[in-house]
């Protein structure tokens, strides 16, 4: 899984760094699991827009995503490693051996004609899905559940993993990507493995059309706003803006917008970093 990077023979290809796509295996997705995606270009149901720079964008279709991994003790083959416009990792479509199809979160390293199986007592090996209390220490994982049964939550997105580091009672220790050491429930589940498609943060657009492709509409500075607009506005000449904030007025780097009170917090062992 490479980047390509192009000869400036126009503009737009001076800084533009994509995704080599060599993982990718077929252009065309599995019929059956597809749905309808209706954009909402950052409107509500009133249509008022409550999210701003949202709108457009190429036509997607949802890939739907099994998160559960809960047919057990049922091997599946690796059919395809697809694309997925709607996240930054890689899917795999995996054929179970009663001939059902699903799309998982590809892993790093699976490759087409391997066999996967999910639940208790499954051995600990990559796109392997099986509960914390039996994946041994110092394993990296993926896809952990929050809750038993709820389906991944933490560690989705490309080239993200954690680090199963202890389990203390009924608790598994996890180092997080973003830092964090929290505490899960033994009984959640994980996938063995790393997210695909880890050089996905070296990629760079090469031009401002690139990222209307993707829905995302012209982001405005706050400096350079009216004070009506925002409280870094206004200003004769090229004003800095004073205090960095929000355009609600909550400042930015360093102010801790957490809930202390928040449920959570009492399985933070260790903040993330800053």
């Amino acid at each position: 899984m490479a980047v390509r990077k192009f000869k400036p023979i126009t503009p737009g290809q001076r800084h533009k760094i994509i995704s080599a796509f060599d993982d990718i295996t077929t252009g065309t997705p599995e019929k059956s699991l597809l749905a309808p995606l209706r954009k909402s270009g950052g409107r509500n149901n009133q249509g008022k827009m409550t999210m701003r720079y949202i709108g457009g964008g190429h036509k997607r279709m949802y890939r739907i995503i099994d998160f559960l991994r809960n047919k057990d003790g049922v091997k599946a083959t690796v059919k395809t490693i697809e694309y997925d416009p709607n996240r930054s990792a890689r899917i795999a479509l995996v054929q179970y051996a009663d001939g059902e199809k699903r799309y998982i979160i590809a892993p790093n390293g699976l490759k087409v004609g391997q066999d996967i199986v999910s639940g208790a007592g499954v051995a600990p090996e990559i796109g392997n899905t099986l509960p914390l209390n039996e994946i041994p220490l110092g394993t990296v994982v993926h896809n952990i559940e929050l809750h038993p049964g709820q389906g991944a939550a933490m560690a989705r997105s490309a080239g993200t993993y954690a680090q199963l580091t202890a389990r203390e009672g009924k608790h598994a220790v996890l180092k997080l990507p973003s830092g964090e050491t929290r505490m899960v429930l033994v009984t959640c589940r994980a996938t063995v493995g790393s997210v695909s498609n880890p050089d996905h943060n070296l990629e760079s657009h090469g031009k401002a059309g690139r990222k209307r492709w993707l829905g995302r509409r012209p982001r405005v500075r706050g400096v350079v706003m009216n004070p009506v607009d925002h409280p870094m506005g206004g200003g004769e000449g090229r004003a800095s803006g004073g205090h960095p904030r929000s355009r609600k007025g909550i400042p930015a780097k360093g102010y801790k917008t957490r809930n202390p009170k928040k449920t959570s917090k009492k399985f933070i062992i260790e903040k993330r970093k800053k």
